[in-house]
């Protein structure tokens, strides 16, 4: 009597992309908007820089030999001056004799020290630089830079007014005065400087609860680390931004 062998199963079917088009259309969607999203964005960054530059070339052709070079120094000392504060700043907050603040713009760090001690290091987002409104009535928020002085220490049970200018950068209709001022505005903790600048944590309440969205001008850190720095933060302790 024979024996039977059995057969070996057939090998599977190699993948083709005819297959994995199907068997993933929506991811399949989702790539290509995005590609075609950064196409868009490029080409309005093009576009803007184009714009930029033939209005940069307009101005410069108006002038003579004298005036471009007087405003190409003009430039060039003004590059050098802010670097040159900048770096003065810099070593004023890394040598103060006072516990202090220093926020580093650049690297996004916000540093509790004294008299060059590192105490603590925290990572934070700084807020853009804007101008929000319409011409004439607007508001321009620029990142801060130099010594701030703390106005304010507040926790969730204090109240902070929204700035109407928040509603109108966020595409919100403005609430009267009254409405704007809320408790949790600025997160479980927040310190407030003097010029308006605020470094707070994510709220629960208010315009500023989304985590995509940093207040321009200000400084938005995770509540934990807030809390961990603010017993050691007092009225009119210096906060540097260099």
């Amino acid at each position: 009597m024979r024996r039977l062998v059995p057969s070996e199963p057939p090998p599977p079917a190699r993948p083709t992309f005819s297959g994995f088009r199907r068997n993933h259309r929506a991811l399949l969607s989702a790539i290509v908007l995005l590609i075609i999203a950064c196409c868009a964005l490029d080409g309005w960054l093009l576009y803007k820089r184009g714009r930029y530059e033939a209005e940069t070339q307009r101005l410069r052709a108006g002038m003579d030999e004298f005036e471009r070079q007087r405003a190409d120094a003009i430039l060039s000392s003004r590059s050098k001056r802010l670097k040159m504060e900048m770096e003065l700043i810099r070593r004023q907050a890394r040598w103060g004799k006072e516990i202090h603040l220093a926020v580093s713009v650049d690297s996004g760090r916000m540093y509790l020290e004294r008299q060059g001690a590192l105490l603590r290091s925290i990572p934070v987002r700084m807020g853009p630089e804007r101008r929000i409104g319409t011409a004439p009535d607007t508001v321009h928020l620029a990142i801060p830079r130099g010594a701030r002085a703390v106005q304010a220490v507040l926790s969730d049970s204090d109240s902070w007014q929204v700035p109407e200018w928040v509603y109108t950068d966020r595409g919100l209709t403005s609430p009267p005065a009254a409405r704007r001022t809320l408790t949790k505005a600025l997160g479980p903790v927040a310190i407030v400087l003097d010029g308006g600048t605020v470094i707070y944590s994510l709220p629960t309440n208010g315009p500023l609860n989304d985590s995509s969205y940093t207040m321009p001008g200000s400084v938005r850190a995770r509540s934990e680390d807030l809390e961990a720095i603010v017993p050691n933060v007092t009225k009119g302790m210096v906060v540097y931004f260099y």
